[in-house]
C-alpha cells in the first residue's frame, strides 16, 4: 500500500497534469458550459486557494486532539566531589511530571475543531457557489457577445448590399444625391455595430478565461451553447425548499452553532483545576531514594469566567446568524424567481410577436421603399426598428438565461434541465 503522503502528492501531479490539459483544450475545442464549470472547479485560483485553506483548518484537529506532553527534568549536583564525601556527596536527579486535562478540554477541543472544519468547508462550498454563477454569468454574456457579433455582421452585410444598390440608383438617376448619402452615413452605425460587438466579444472572452484559470487569454478560446429559453417545471415553494436544504452559507450559520455550542463546553472546561503528578528518583551519594509530588493550581481568583461568558454570548448570536441566514435565502430565491418570471414573459414576447413583426415591417417598408411608395426617412426609421428588436431579443433571451443561473445560485443547485 502507498504512503499516505505519496498518494496526496501522485493526486496533486496527476490534477496539475489534468488542469494544463484542460486549459491547452479550451484554445483548440469548444467548451460546453458543463465543461467550463468542471475547469473552474479544477483551475480557479481563487478555489484553488481555499481548498488548501481548508486542508490547513483540518489539520487543526490534529492540534485539537493532542494530550499534554509529559516533562522530564534531569539535575545533578557536586558531581566532581566523590560520592563518600561526607560533607557534601554528588547528587542526581530524574523529575517526571505531566499535566492532566479535566472538565474533557479535550473531547470539547475536539469538537469544537471538528465543527469548525466543517464550517470553513461549507464556506469553501458557498465560494465555489459563487465563483460558478460568475462562470455561468460570463459564458451566457459571451454567447450574447457571439450572437450580437453574428447579428452584427449579418446586418452589416446586408446593408452594403442596400448601400451598393442605392449608388446604382443614384447613378441611374432613380434617387438624389442626398438620399444617397443619407442611406450611405447609416453604414457607419453598422460598422459602428460591428466593431463594437468585437470587441466586447473579446472582452467577455477574456473574463470567462480568467474564472477558468487560464493564465494568458487566447482569441482561439470558443464555446458551445445557444440562448434558446429552456422550460422550467420547478415552483417558488419547490426552490425554496432546495435552497434550504442546499445553500452552503445556511449550512455554514447552522454549523456555526454546533461550534458556539463546543465553545461553551470547552470554556466550563477550561475552568476545571488541572493537576500536575511527578515522580522523581534521587540518588545522592551512595544512596538512591524516589518521590512524588502532586501540583494543583488553586484558582481562587481567575476560574475563566470571562471566557464563560464570552462563548454564551456568541452561542447567542450564532442563533441569531442562523435566522438572519435563512432569511438572506428566501428572500435571494424569491427576487431570483421575480427576476426569472420578468425575463421570460418579456422573452416571450419578443419570440413570438416583435421579431416577427419587425421582419414584416422592414420588408413592407423596404419595398415600398424601392418601389417609391415609402419615404426614405420611413425605411432608414424601419431598419432601425429591426436591428434593435433583434438585439433586445437576443438580451432578453440572455437575461433568461441569467435569471436561471442567478436562481440555480441562489438554491445552490442545477435546475435548468
Amino acid at each position: 500500500m502507498k504512503h499516505p503522503r505519496k498518494r496526496i502528492v501522485g493526486a496533486c501531479v496527476l490534477l496539475f497534469v489534468l488542469a494544463r490539459h484542460g486549459a491547452a483544450q479550451t484554445a483548440s475545442a469548444a467548451l460546453t458550459l458543463d465543461q467550463a464549470v468542471a475547469l473552474a472547479r479544477s483551475q480557479n485560483p481563487g478555489l484553488l486557494s481555499a481548498r488548501q485553506s481548508l486542508e490547513s483548518t483540518r489539520a487543526e484537529e490534529i492540534t485539537a486532539s493532542l494530550r499534554q506532553n509529559p516533562q522530564l527534568t534531569v539535575t545533578g549536583s557536586d558531581i566532581t566531589l566523590p560520592a563518600n564525601n561526607p560533607a557534601s556527596p554528588y547528587s542526581y536527579s530524574a523529575d517526571v511530571g505531566r499535566l492532566f486535562e479535566r472538565g474533557q478540554k479535550r473531547r470539547w477541543r475536539l469538537d469544537s475543531a471538528r465543527a469548525t472544519t466543517k464550517v470553513t468547508e461549507s464556506q469553501y462550498h458557498d465560494l465555489e457557489r459563487q465563483t460558478l454563477l460568475a462562470v455561468k454569468q460570463a459564458f451566457t454574456n459571451m454567447l450574447l457577445a457571439k450572437a450580437a457579433l453574428d447579428l452584427a455582421e449579418k446586418n452589416l452585410t446586408s446593408y452594403r448590399k442596400t448601400v451598393d444598390l442605392s449608388q446604382v440608383r443614384f447613378e441611374a438617376g432613380a434617387i438624389s444625391r442626398t438620399d444617397y448619402e443619407r442611406i450611405d452615413l447609416q453604414l457607419a452605425s453598422f460598422e459602428s455595430d460591428d466593431s463594437n460587438a468585437r470587441v466586447n466579444l473579446v472582452q467577455n472572452s477574456d473574463q470567462l478565461q480568467q474564472l477558468l484559470g487560464i493564465s494568458t487569454p487566447s482569441r482561439s478560446f470558443e464555446i458551445a451553447g445557444t440562448l434558446v429559453l429552456p422550460k422550467l417545471e420547478l415552483t417558488l415553494p419547490d426552490l425554496e425548499q432546495k435552497a434550504l436544504a442546499a445553500r452552503p452559507d445556511y449550512v455554514a450559520a447552522q454549523q456555526a452553532i454546533l461550534v458556539a455550542d463546543a465553545n461553551v463546553k470547552l470554556a466550563d472546561a477550561n475552568g476545571a483545576t488541572d493537576p500536575t503528578l511527578d515522580g522523581a528518583y534521587n540518588r545522592s551519594g551512595t544512596y538512591n531514594s524516589v518521590g512524588f509530588g502532586v501540583s494543583i493550581p488553586l484558582r481562587i481568583f481567575d476560574r475563566n469566567q470571562g471566557q464563560k461568558q464570552a462563548t454564551r454570548f456568541t452561542a447567542q448570536a450564532s442563533h441569531f446568524s442562523e435566522i438572519a441566514a435563512r432569511n438572506q435565502v428566501l428572500s435571494d430565491v424569491d427576487q431570483g424567481w421575480a427576476a426569472y418570471e420578468a425575463a421570460q414573459m418579456l422573452a416571450q414576447r419578443y419570440n413570438t410577436h416583435y421579431l416577427t413583426e419587425a421582419d414584416h415591417v422592414l420588408k413592407n417598408v423596404e419595398f415600398g421603399y424601392r418601389n417609391g411608395s415609402t419615404s426614405l426617412l420611413d425605411y432608414l426609421s424601419a431598419l432601425h426598428d429591426y436591428r434593435q428588436t433583434n438585439l433586445d431579443a437576443l438580451n432578453a433571451n440572455a437575461r433568461v438565461w441569467l435569471a436561471l443561473h442567478q436562481l440555480s445560485s441562489a438554491t445552490a443547485t442545477e435546475i435548468i434541465p
